[in-house]
């Protein structure tokens, strides 16, 4: 099992954008120092949810402070985007860091995003398809042409520079509904898991996405499955179920579990067409009690119960785990070292 960590830059109230990303980058610096293999930086826009608009500006920053850990992007919003400069801003990351991009796409949700864009939400799964053959199309061809509904290449393109990585770098597609992660595994595209999908949707979301990928011919061998979860290891059984409760009387989820996250169709005022699987979640609160998390939705508790937590994702078919240590907790930096420490000593040794 390799172990990353899930960054989504969310602003508390008091803090700047500059104390974000300072914590942020100080944080990422250990994990290299600690024997992490990766990290992964959300994208979102206009909201202190998470302030990193565009990640590859970031990862050519964090390339620039890391030699080892690999740098995912988790995920880039890919119809609110020109898939040119998604190939470009790519490759050159990857060039820059030696390699080491992991690149997680997704179609998005949030109707605040798309509406500000001037982009339909319904579209979004047909402007990620067409984005995706796009960023493959100018990686592994020169003179690439391509016409779409949505965008096209006047003249042959030959991309430069391309991705040191062959053919290309690492792809993952974040799946939520059952839907999605079908059409990909057809395509042997590996999956980014739900982090607030129980354990159980995770489990058949990867027992979907092997059958698929076995029934469509596809080589899976070294491809590897992200499991994103929520992440937290005390000394105790005790300590650990006292500060989830505290974790969640000091969290107000209505930050994150609103109408604006929520995918809206302005037009109509309902669901968008292609996201009624999200509806429940963002438009009832997404609120779960301390019991349910504990059992069947985070990886918590004293290390053996997260060793056997773990084991049983990774027996589940992930073979990488994407650790969310706080991104909606305002802990101090000092806490905060103090928890990626304790993970380091106590659980990730037992995976090496």
């Amino acid at each position: 099992m390799k172990f990353s960590t899930f960054h989504l830059f969310h602003q508390f109230a008091g803090q700047t954008a500059k104390e974000v990303y300072d914590y942020q980058i100080e944080i990422v610096e250990l994990l290299e120092e600690l024997g992490f293999d990766g990290v992964w930086v959300a994208e979102h826009h206009f909201r202190d949810y998470g302030v990193v608009p565009n990640i590859f500006n970031l990862l050519s920053n964090l390339a620039a402070r890391t030699e080892r850990l690999r740098l995912g992007t988790g995920i880039v919003v890919l119809p609110l985007h020109n898939p040119i400069h998604v190939a470009e801003e790519a490759a050159m990351v990857d060039l820059l860091s030696g390699g080491r991009l992991e690149l997680g796409i997704g179609r998005g949700y949030q109707s605040i995003e798309f509406e500000n864009f001037g982009l339909d939400l319904a579209e979004a799964r047909d402007r990620f398809n067409e984005s995706l053959e796009m960023i493959l199309g100018l990686w592994t061809q020169d003179d690439f042409e391509f016409k779409g509904r949505f965008h096209e290449t006047r003249h042959p393109l030959t991309l430069m520079p391309k991705p040191v990585q062959r053919p290309y770098p690492p792809l993952h597609v974040a799946a939520v509904s059952p839907e999605t992660v079908e059409i990909y595994a057809g395509r042997g595209l590996p999956i980014l898991a739900d982090p607030a999908a129980p354990f159980s949707k995770i489990a058949k979301a990867a027992r979907t996405w092997h059958e698929k990928a076995e029934a469509a011919g596809v080589d899976t061998t070294g491809v590897e499955l992200v499991a994103s979860r929520s992440v937290y290891v005390a000394p105790t059984l005790e300590q650990a179920r006292e500060d989830q409760a505290r974790f969640e009387a000091n969290f107000d989820r209505s930050r994150i579990f609103n109408v604006r996250s929520a995918p809206i169709d302005s037009s109509t005022g309902q669901t968008a067409k292609g996201f009624e699987f999200y509806q429940d979640r963002y438009l009832k609160g997404g609120k779960v009690d301390n019991e349910f998390r504990w059992n069947q939705l985070e990886i918590i508790g004293d290390p053996e119960r997260v060793i056997g937590q773990i084991q049983m994702v990774r027996d589940m078919g992930f073979g990488n785990l994407m650790c969310d240590f706080g991104s909606t907790r305002p802990l101090p930096i000092e806490e905060m070292r103090k928890v990626l420490r304790f993970f380091a000593k106590e659980v990730m040794p037992a995976f090496r």
